[in-house]
């Protein structure tokens, strides 16, 4: 994967407080039309989005999202979780082909610098 060609579109998220990483849930704390939209605007082309609805009140509980760019081949995979309503937060899990998109991970990237 060229992490870098995808890193800035959620780079901009992260710089404007609208994603953040969430440690004891190996996830992002952020909109996920806000990732998703990063991801497009990264090349990404959707081909998958469903979402999942509680049993108990039909309400969102997530959903998935998968994208291909068709210039590189690569595919980012979104899923999300809204959490329960003591909390407005939805967690975002990333994965661009096929390896997570931690905060770790972005973080080893940034500090290595261009290959």
């Amino acid at each position: 994967m060229n992490f870098e060609t995808h890193m800035q579109s959620i780079d901009d998220l992260r710089g404007h407080g609208k994603m953040t990483w969430l440690e004891s849930a190996h996830g992002w704390i952020a909109a996920a039309e806000d990732i998703i939209n990063a991801l497009a605007d990264a090349g990404f082309v959707e081909c998958k989005r469903a979402m999942t609805t509680s049993r108990r009140d039909l309400r969102p509980a997530g959903g998935v999202w998968q994208g291909v760019n068709g210039s590189t081949g690569s595919v980012a995979s979104t899923v999300w979780v809204d959490r329960p309503s003591s909390s407005p937060d939805t967690i975002v899990f990333i994965t661009i082909d096929g390896e997570s998109f931690q905060s770790s991970v972005v973080e080893e990237k940034r500090n290595r610098g261009p290959s």
